[in-house]
C-alpha cells in the first residue's frame, strides 16, 4: 500500500510552532525588562537561526526519516548517529512529566486549589493525558499534525496575540510602562554566573525546530517544503516571542515576575486594568491546551527518530513494527512505559526531588550535546560529500556552513558551561556534589546508546552464525 504524505508546508510549520513556542517560556524571557529583547534577538542570532538553517539544510539534502540520526550518522558513523537520537529521546522523556505536572496545576486553580497538594490527582492526571494522547499520535500523522495544528492556534496562537495586543492596548493608552524605551536599558549588564544562567535558559526555550525532520517523509516535496516551513515558523517564533517578551515586561516590574506563572500575572494585570476579569479561567485552560499541544507533537517525533534507528539495526527488532496508520506502535508504548515510571517517581517520592532536578539538568546538556553534533555533521558533510544536490544550501560556500554552525556551537557549548553552575533552588547538594552527579549523569547516558548498539550488533553476529 503506498503511503500517503499527509503533512503540508502550512501544518509542518505548526508544529515547528507547537515544539518552541510557548507561552509559559515567556516570563523567563521577560526576566530582564527591555534587556530582554536584546538576550532574545541575541539567541536568536547566534543559535535559533543556525539551528533553522542547518535543520533545513540537511533535512532537504537527506530527505529520509530519522531526522538528526541520519545527518549525525552520514557524517561520523552509526554508533554516534545513534546517539543522537538517543540524546533527543531521553531529553523528552523526563521533560513530559514536569511539562504535564505543570498543566495538572495550572487546572487545579480552576477546578479546586486544593488539588494541587493531592499527588494521587497530579500522577492520575498525568498518566492518562500522557496515555490518551499517545493513543491518538498512534492514529497516525495526520491525526497528530492536526493536533499540533488546533491545540497551537487555540492553546498559544490565540492568548499569544492577546497578550500582544493588550501590551499594546497599554503603551498607546498611556499606561505607565515598567520599563523605559532605552539604548542604556536594551544592553543587559552581565555580572554574575545567574546572568549567564539566564541566558542559556533563553537558548534553550528557542531549542526544538530540528526535531521535524523526523517527519520529512510524510512532506510531499520535502527539498522545497521543508525549508519554506522552517522559514514561515521561525519568523512567527521571532515575532511572538519578541512581542510577548515586550508585553509581560511592560506591566510586571522585573523582580516580581514569577517564571512559572508571569503570563498569568500578566493577564490577571491586563484584565483587571480593562475590566476582563472573567475570561482568566478561560485564558488559562487556553494555555493549558497549548502546553498539551507541545506534549503531542514531542511524543510521535523523537519516537519516530528512534524508528530509523531499529530499522538501522540499533535497536530490537520488535521496535520496527509499524501499525496500520504507520506508526511505530512497540516504540510509542516503550516511551510511554519509561514515562510512567518517571511521573510516578517525580509525583510520588518528594524524597527524590533534589536527583529529579539534577537528572533534567543533565538531560538539558545531553540536548545541547545533541546540537553540537549535528552542527559539526553540517560541516563535515559539506568536505565529505561536497557533491550532493542541495536544494537549500546556507549560502557563502563553506565559509557560510563555518561561520552559521560554528555560531551554534559556540552558543551550545557555552550552555553546557554555564549548566554546571548549580541553580539555587538546589538545596542540600555541595559544589563538588553537584559537579559530580552531573559529570556521572552526563557520561553514564552517553554511554548506554553505545552498550545498546555494542549489544544488537553482538546479538546479530551470533544470529548470524
Amino acid at each position: 500500500m503506498k503511503k500517503i504524505r499527509s503533512i503540508s508546508v502550512f501544518r509542518l510549520a505548526m508544529i515547528n510552532l507547537a515544539a518552541i513556542v510557548s507561552i509559559k517560556n515567556l516570563p523567563l524571557i521577560a526576566e530582564y525588562g527591555f534587556s530582554s529583547v536584546f538576550l532574545l534577538l541575541l539567541g536568536t542570532l547566534i543559535f535559533f537561526i543556525p539551528v533553522a538553517l542547518v535543520s533545513a539544510e540537511l533535512a532537504s539534502t537527506y530527505p529520509e526519516a530519522g531526522g538528526v540520526m541520519v545527518w549525525a550518522k552520514k557524517a561520523f558513523g552509526p554508533r554516534v548517529g545513534f546517539l543522537a537520537i538517543w540524546l533527543l529521546w531521553i531529553e523528552n522523556a523526563l521533560w513530559y512529566p514536569t511539562i504535564l505536572t505543570f498543566i495538572a496545576t495550572t487546572l487545579c486553580f480552576m477546578i479546586n486549589p486544593d488539588l494541587i497538594n493531592n499527588k494521587t490527582f497530579i500522577c492520575s492526571f498525568v498518566l492518562a493525558t500522557y496515555w490518551l494522547f499517545t493513543w491518538m499520535n498512534s492514529k497516525g500523522m495526520e491525526l497528530s499534525s492536526w493536533i499540533s495544528t488546533l491545540g497551537f492556534t487555540i492553546g498559544t496562537l490565540i492568548p499569544g496575540l492577546a497578550i500582544i495586543i493588550l501590551g499594546f492596548i497599554w503603551y498607546f493608552s498611556g499606561h505607565v510602562m515598567q520599563f523605559e524605551f532605552s539604548w542604556n536599558n536594551f544592553i543587559p549588564k552581565i555580572n554574575s554566573t545567574g546572568d549567564m544562567v539566564f541566558f542559556a535558559g533563553i537558548l534553550l526555550s528557542l531549542a526544538g525546530i530540528e526535531m521535524s525532520a523526523v517527519h520529512v517523509k510524510d512532506v510531499a516535496n520535502p527539498q522545497r517544503n521543508y525549508p519554506k516551513a522552517v522559514w514561515l515558523s521561525s519568523v512567527v517564533v521571532v515575532i511572538m516571542l519578541t512581542l510577548g517578551v515586550l508585553s509581560i515586561a511592560a506591566v510586571l516590574p522585573e523582580t516580581e515576575i514569577n517564571i512559572v506563572a508571569g503570563s498569568m500575572q500578566a493577564f490577571e494585570i491586563f484584565f483587571d486594568q480593562f475590566n476582563l476579569k472573567p475570561l482568566i479561567p478561560l485564558v488559562t485552560l487556553l494555555v493549558a491546551i497549548g502546553a498539551l499541544a507541545a506534549v503531542s507533537t514531542w511524543i510521535a517525533g523523537p519516537s519516530k527518530g528512534l524508528l530509523a534507528a531499529a530499522d538501522e539495526g540499533s535497536l530490537p527488532k520488535m521496535f520496527t513494527k509499524l501499525n496500520k496508520h504507520h506508526m511505530p506502535q512497540n516504540l510509542l508504548v516503550a516511551q510511554g512505559v519509561v514515562v510512567s515510571l518517571m511521573t510516578m517517581l517525580f509525583v510520588l517520592l518528594p524524597s527524590i526531588a533534589n536527583a529529579f532536578w539534577i537528572a533534567t539538568a543533565v538531560v538539558a546538556q545531553l540536548y545541547l550535546i545533541m546540537y553540537v553534533i549535528v552542527f559539526g555533521a553540517a560541516i563535515v558533510l559539506r568536505y565529505k560529500d561536497p557533491s550532493r544536490i542541495r536544494p537549500f544550501k546556507i549560502p557563502f560556500g563553506n565559509k557560510g556552513m563555518w561561520l552559521v554552525a560554528g555560531s551554534g556551537i559556540f552558543s551550545s557549548i557555552f550552555a553546557i558551561i554555564v549548566g554546571f553552575f548549580p541553580p539555587s533552588q538546589l538545596e542540600g547538594f555541595s559544589l563538588t556534589g553537584y559537579l559530580f552527579s552531573m559529570v556521572f549523569g552526563i557520561v553514564l547516558l552517553c554511554l548506554v546508546p553505545f552498550f545498546i548498539h555494542y549489544g544488537i550488533q553482538k546479538s546479530h553476529k551470533r544470529s548470524s552464525r
